[in-house]
Order: C-alpha cells, then structure tokens, then sequence
C-alpha cells in the first residue's frame, strides 16, 4: 500500500521539460594542506519518475555527491540546480526551506532520534516546515506510518523496533512533507536480505505507485541492477551511466 500524499503549492510545480535536479560542472574539494577533491565536474540531469542509483568503490564519492544534490553540502565551484533554480547562492533559510519542501532524506543508519516516539520523529519535518495546521500534520503522520505496516508501533521509539522497522520509519520521516524527490544513502546497507528487499520495495512503489523521484547510494549491485538507471563514480569522477529501461521487478 503506497503513503497518501498531500498536494503541493503552486510555486512548487515544475515543468517537465526542466529537471528536478540538475547538477552543472559540481565539483567539491575539501582544503587542507593537500587538498581533497571529493567530486570532480559533475554533470547529471535526473527528471520526474526516476529510480537512479548511484554506484562505484568506497571513496568514489557517492555519498559526497549525494549530500551536494540533497543541499546538506556546498560546491566548491560548479552548481546544483532544484527545479531550474540556482541554489549554491541562496541565503541559508531559502536553502533550509526547499530541502524540508522538495527533498526527503533516506540514510544506512536510520538516524531516527532515540529520545522520541515514533510519530513525533515522523512529525519533526512537517513541523519544520510548518505548512500544515498540527490536526493535519498528525493525521498525514499517522496515515504514513499506517501505510507502512507501522500503524501498532506509534507509541514506541526507535529502540523498541527491528532494524527493517526502523528503517521503513525513515522512510516515512522522509516522505512528511511530500517531497517529489528522495535522496537514500545506503538505504539498505545495514539491513539483512529480508529487510533490505522491503525496503527496496518501498522505495520501488514510490516511484513507481507515486511518481517519485528516487536517487539512492548503493554498494549493492544486485539491487542497482534493479532500479532504471545506474550511474557509475570512480575517484569522484563519472565514469559511466546506464539506461535500464526494463528492470526485472520481484
């Protein structure tokens, strides 16, 4: 059963001729005495209904070029585009508000906070962006987690669920505010083979059920091999990006 989703305002419609996200010339580099390039002139273009992962070695960058595209880093030179709209210049509150509104976050350790229930850590975002009255805000946080097979588990906190539990919380945390694009780091890295493939195939009926856009870091190329496009990273460096026009579906 996919999550409801709540209609967006006007100003975050988008044309489909333009890209959700669009990366120009994104290189990252780290300083220091001997300086670190993460990313090295990136150009990707990623659109509407999409299911792209993003592979290649440990230290290839996949994560780093993850958290440019999610905002959660600044390029050191180059740009990421959300929407066709520039963003390495916004002010910090500009920047702050099109994360909670078009992006939602998906990472290998669920990062759910220890302290709270589960509703309340799926309500954080929604209250952060403040769009909603709180009456709403709780019911559409219910009725996510519900479609998550999560509806006898509001009351507990992170501690008291299973790993894949924890993890299809996450999920739910990241679509709160309904956002057309979700990020996922290693989404299944720390889950067994039972847990990984349910939540491979959350994130497959998000695209799929919702219309999505889902770009997710994987190591997993069984699961990569899956999903509609590949994009391949060595040393920071694109090195190779594979249409798959027909992924086998399970």
């Amino acid at each position: 059963m996919s999550a409801p989703t709540a209609s967006r305002p006007v100003e975050q419609a988008a044309s489909s001729s333009v890209p959700l996200i669009e990366a120009k010339g994104v290189t990252r580099i780290l300083p220091g005495i001997v300086p670190t390039t993460l990313v090295h002139d990136i150009n990707l273009q990623f659109r509407e209904n999409e299911f792209v992962a993003i592979t290649g070695p440990s230290g290839s960058g996949k994560s780093s070029l993850l958290y440019l595209l999610g905002l959660l880093d600044l390029p050191t030179s180059g740009e990421v585009l959300i929407h066709g709209k520039a963003t390495a210049h916004m002010a910090e509150a500009e920047r702050a508000y099109t994360r909670l509104s078009q992006l939602g976050f998906v990472f290998q350790f669920h990062f759910l906070l220890p302290e709270f229930t589960i509703l309340d850590n799926v309500l954080l975002p929604m209250r952060a962006l403040d769009r909603l009255s709180a009456e709403a805000m709780q019911e559409r946080a219910v009725e996510i987690l519900s479609a998550l097979s999560l509806s006898d588990h509001l009351n507990k906190r992170p501690d008291q669920l299973s790993g894949g539990q924890r993890q299809r919380v996450a999920v739910a945390r990241a679509l709160a505010n309904d956002p057309p694009i979700v990020l996922a780091d290693e989404p299944t890295g720390s889950l067994d083979s039972h847990a990984s493939e349910q939540v491979f195939q959350l994130l497959r009926d998000l695209v799929d059920k919702q219309g999505k856009t889902v770009i997710a870091v994987t190591h997993d190329l069984g699961l990569a091999q899956r999903m509609d496009r590949r994009i391949q990273l060595i040393d920071g460096g694109l090195v190779g990006e594979t249409p798959q026009d027909s992924p086998p579906q399970q």
